[in-house]
């Protein structure tokens, strides 16, 4: 009588049939894994590169436009507003080469990590067998 017979006849439903899983194969999709997680980051890259490039783009034309405006109008306001535009343009250039470092980080973060060999001992025994394992051990030391 298996364990849950007396859960069924409680519950009033019919046993499962257990089948046997004769085998079962194993994939390993890491490889795949690895290749779209690749494709997928130089994607990621373009896309952002190419909008700080298009930021940048008109970035200048808009200071070139500010500027036109200051110098015909030799207000203060527009010289700092055409000032801000060149801050936020250099920024901009700042943004597209911390872009390339981070891309480089990961890169080299993807080389360096490799096989590690993690080598735990366990002792399966009593604690008066590991004692007698242990003075074994220094008598064979010391002969």
């Amino acid at each position: 009588m298996s364990t849950f017979d007396e859960l069924d006849k409680t519950f009033n439903i019919e046993p499962i049939k257990e089948e046997e899983i004769t085998s079962v194969e194993v994939v390993s999709s890491e490889s795949s894994l690895e290749i779209d997680s690749r494709q997928q980051l130089d994607k990621d890259y373009e896309y952002s590169r190419q909008q700080i490039y298009d930021l940048i783009d008109k970035g200048q034309k808009a200071i070139t436009g500010i500027m036109d405006v200051a110098s015909q109008t030799d207000h203060p306001r527009a010289y700092e507003v055409a000032f801000q535009g060149i801050k936020n343009v250099s920024e901009l250039a700042d943004k597209l080469m911390d872009l390339q470092k981070k891309l480089k980080d990961i890169e080299e973060e993807k080389v360096q990590k490799g096989p590690s060999t993690v080598n735990n001992s366990v002792f399966f025994g009593s604690t008066a067998d590991l004692q007698k394992f242990i003075k074994q051990q220094k008598q064979s030391e010391d002969k």
